[in-house]
């Protein structure tokens, strides 16, 4: 019923800069909120920033300051931008959405995952 379908990663050199988008679509009533998870060292997923719906955005100590977090609502979709990014950003970048369907079942999806690669 609903998709969460990510691009924009790739390879990039340390201290680039990298835009993830997550967009979802399908039978949507509304989202209530947004987030991008990577690996972690013991762990297999680790928040990295979400965007509540009319809230506002929390990151991972790790990337605050590098990371920005936005949505746009009337596309469904919501964006990472990465800047002064480091060898140990590199991963699986996963989008996640907790939504309500039209049937009103309230479910997260999960994305399939977008590689970035931090290397020189």
């Amino acid at each position: 019923q609903v998709l969460l379908v990510e691009s924009g990663g790739g390879l990039v050199q340390p201290g680039g800069s990298l835009t993830l988008s997550c967009a979802a679509s399908g039978s949507i009533r509304s989202i209530y909120d947004m987030r991008w998870y990577r690996p972690a060292p013991g762990k297999q997923r680790e928040l990295v920033a979400a965007i509540p719906n009319g809230g506002s955005a929390n990151y991972a100590e790790s990337v605050k300051g590098r990371f920005t977090i936005t949505s746009d609502n009337s596309k469904n979709t919501v964006y990472l931008q990465m800047s002064s990014l480091e060898p140990e950003d590199t991963a699986v970048y996963v989008c996640n959405a907790n939504i309500a369907t039209m049937r009103w079942t309230i479910t997260d999806y999960w994305g399939q995952g977008t590689q970035v690669t931090v290397s020189s």
